[in-house]
């Protein structure tokens, strides 16, 4: 085999390196690493590149390379660039850059690293965005455009009304209330003010409560105006009856002007993401029915459409009309597809936990839903965290929607004393009858998946710890049986996973124990918002060790930060990228949250949940899939 020449001598051999003996190095050729070797190439190359070619060397040097020069001048932007490089030619090209790079600084021209970044972040959430619309399949192929809010009956007391879009915006102001859209409906302090009717006032007062939250103060005058709206506010602010009490009204208004009979109905319908909270929201309903009732109004009906339930037993409902339904999205697909109900006249659409419904595969359920209606409906969403993509992504539904924001979107419930402590898998079950100690009952105790709220349960029961379970793989009567003994204080404590960690409102609880951080911020802003209720403190204990992902962990230390809470050495001792990040450049003061999620700790590049919700498309799967367990869309 022949073998060609090179014009580099060749690494020498190992064996090379020894000397055969006789004393003779005459010969020895040093080793050049292959890496050298290529960096003093690369710097002969750029030195012939950057010296200018004279006519007479370019001739003397023969056509070949005057061909390549030209060659690489063609290459170039243009010949003024060319040319304008030519009476620099001995200051290098690396200093030209940094030249250059200063005078577009300079005039503006070039962007800022995190304009850069807001750029790329904006790119990513525009990839991922939902691409339908939040609407009615006839509605879609139609090309129906609804325009025009809704218009009802109600309005503001005119002693309201006259008041200045100044003191508007100062109440607003002094509540900390912030809101976006056009002809916003301005604020009422009162529920007296709000035209609602004396009954629901004295059971309201019977409830202690005496004075709208800040959530109600705007958003049911938004709500009972007819706008659709978006309501972002902390855990136990008052939102069930936010929502709530506009459909009673709305509900009432249409019994007193013609009353339903069989096969009509509902004027109205609830959205939850679980049975437990459609069961709170209808209880709640039902009892101011009651109280309406009972003061000689007429009766509302109203159906719980959730799985695991008879829908026989509310057969008596369904005969005579129904007003509201409070439903999961499976069920209620499931009645609407079966003729069980109709939304030929229903005109109000409420999504509690509307995110939380879009991140657990609701989606397509809830647009299913919506190609029952036969026209234009008020369309409500609340939650207490809401990401910048949910929003944008719900206003595909609203038409001049008006969003209330009560604080930040994501952020904890500043009654909550948040502790978290570091504890190794292997002490955790035991650390955790020490932390029952810290305050009275009721406890609850939340865990990542069932296989540990069962093994959790049943060290609590050989404690001697009066204790209940709660999971997505319980039948319908053990849920129900559990929730009813904890509320009714007939147990001390509710170990449960993220099923009740939504919505849930569990009265004078005073701890939250977390035996695990979850895997995204927003289930640990819920769960910590089960105490801290309604002006109440709370307590939320939270266990953290090496096996948490460390942007959890970032997202965690932020939100310590931001309540102003005590943050753990061991959440102190983490490289942060974000630190680096000066708020005094940040609107508001603030660190920008990831637009993905809302997790504080990190930017939407860095996001966990939108890596997961990569993977779940390339499964094939869309949201997060049967995590509980849940059958036709309802956990």
């Amino acid at each position: 085999m022949s073998h060609t020449t090179s014009t580099e001598t060749p690494p020498p051999r190992a064996q090379d390196n020894h000397h055969d003996g006789d004393g003779d190095d005459d010969d020895y050729v040093p080793y050049v690493p292959v890496r050298k070797r290529k960096e003093a190439q690369y710097e002969r190359i750029a030195s012939r590149y950057n010296q200018r070619l004279p006519a007479t060397v370019a001739a003397a040097n023969g056509k070949d390379r005057v061909r390549d020069h030209k060659a690489r001048a063609e290459s170039e932007d243009d010949s003024e660039d060319d040319r304008a490089a030519g009476p620099r030619s001995t200051v290098n090209l690396v200093e030209q850059a940094v030249e250059l790079r200063k005078q577009q600084l300079a005039s503006g021209m070039e962007k800022t690293e995190e304009e850069k970044r807001l750029e790329e972040e904006a790119k990513i959430l525009e990839a991922h965005k939902q691409k339908k619309q939040l609407a009615s399949a006839a509605e879609l192929a139609q090309g129906i455009q609804y325009t025009e809010a809704m218009r009802t009956s109600w309005h503001p007391p005119a002693h309201i009304r006259a008041k200045t879009p100044e003191q508007h915006e100062q109440l607003r102001e002094k509540f900390h209330i912030i809101v976006e859209g056009e002809d916003v409906p301005p604020p009422i302090p009162t529920f007296k003010e709000m035209r609602i009717p004396k009954p629901i006032l004295d059971y309201l007062k019977s409830k202690n409560i005496k004075k709208p939250t800040p959530i109600q103060l705007q958003g049911l005058p938004v709500a009972f105006s007819g706008r659709d709206m978006i309501g972002i506010a902390f855990t136990g602010s008052g939102k069930t009856l936010a929502f709530s009490l506009p459909l009673i009204m709305l509900a009432l208004e249409c019994e007193g002007k013609l009353p339903l009979i069989q096969g009509e109905g509902p004027v109205g319908v609830i959205l939850c993401p679980s049975r437990e909270l459609a069961r709170q929201t209808y209880e709640n309903i039902s009892a101011i029915c009651q109280v309406l009732e009972r003061a000689g109004h007429p009766l509302l009906r109203t159906l719980l459409c959730i799985g695991g339930i008879s829908m026989h037993d509310q057969q008596h409902t369904l005969s005579k009309g129904v007003h509201m339904v409070v439903a999961t999205p499976g069920r209620l697909q499931d009645m609407l597809e079966k003729q069980k109900i109709n939304f030929n006249i229903c005109r109000y659409l409420c999504m509690d936990e509307a995110d939380r419904m879009v991140d657990m595969g609701f989606e397509e359920d809830v647009r299913n839903i919506m190609s029952f209606f036969r026209h234009q409906r008020q369309t409500v969403l609340y939650s207490a965290t809401m990401p910048k993509k949910i929003q944008d992504f719900a206003r595909s539904a609203l038409v001049k929607p008006v969003v209330v924001n009560v604080g930040r979107a994501g952020a904890a419930n500043l009654d909550v004393i948040q502790e978290v402590e570091y504890v190794k898998d292997e002490a955790k079950i035991i650390y955790l009858l020490e932390c029952l100690q810290k305050t009275a009952p009721p406890v609850l105790v939340f865990a990542e998946n069932k296989h540990d709220v069962d093994d959790i349960y049943e060290y609590l029961l050989l404690k001697g710890v009066e204790a209940v379970a709660i999971h997505g793989g319980k039948t319908q009567e053990e849920r129900e049986y559990a929730i009813r003994s904890f509320k009714s204080y007939k147990k001390d404590v509710l170990v449960a996973s993220d099923v009740a960690s939504k919505g849930l409102d569990f009265a004078d609880i005073q701890h939250v124990i977390n035996y695990d951080m979850p895997k995204e911020i927003e289930d640990y802003v819920h769960r910590i918002g089960r105490t801290g209720r309604s002006g109440k403190t709370g307590i939320a204990t939270t266990f953290i060790n090496m096996g948490c992902s460390e942007q959890i962990l970032l997202d965690l230390k932020h939100l310590l930060r931001e309540a102003n809470q005590r943050i753990p050495p061991v959440l102190l001792a983490l490289d942060d990228p974000m630190d680096h990040i000066s708020t005094s450049n940040v609107p508001g003061g603030r660190l920008r949250s990831c637009t993905f999620c809302g997790g504080l700790g990190h930017r939407i590049t860095e996001c966990p949940k939108l890596e997961a919700h990569r993977r779940a498309q390339m499964a094939g799967r869309t949201g997060r899939g049967d995590a509980e367990g849940h059958r036709g869309g309802e956990l």
